[in-house]
């Protein structure tokens, strides 16, 4: 007798069913896709997330340094970021969602806050 694959139990019905129930079917075909790659949204996604997390963490005051030895030491990875804005003095910031950060070419990097005036 052949048995679910997800749940173990007994099948009753045609031949060749692989699922007791709805449930466990989905049950399934969840875990596997779990278990895979995730997807380049969620690695994109993800490194976003990290990348406002570090941000958050170091700008606590709305405007500081940081060693760019420090970024990359907790994961920041520079090619992700929301968005760019352009200063009137034509520096360039980088966004992860509302922080920011600028290349200051010493080993250090400006982090700033999304603010009002930057639209």
């Amino acid at each position: 007798m052949e048995k679910c694959k997800e749940c173990g139990e007994n099948l009753a019905g045609r031949l060749g069913q692989k699922f007791c129930s709805v449930y466990c079917k989905s049950s399934f075909h969840y875990k596997n896709y779990k278990l895979n790659q995730p997807s380049t949204y969620v690695k994109i996604d993800n490194q976003l997330k990290c990348n406002r997390r570090i941000l958050k963490s170091y700008n606590i005051s709305g405007q500081s340094q940081i060693k760019t030895k420090i970024l990359i030491e907790e994961g920041f990875d520079f090619n992700y970021f929301t968005h760019i804005w352009t200063a009137k003095n034509g520096n360039l910031y980088y966004f992860c969602y509302e922080f920011g950060f600028r290349n200051l070419n010493d080993g250090k990097y400006m982090l700033i806050m999304w603010q009002d005036y930057m639209k």
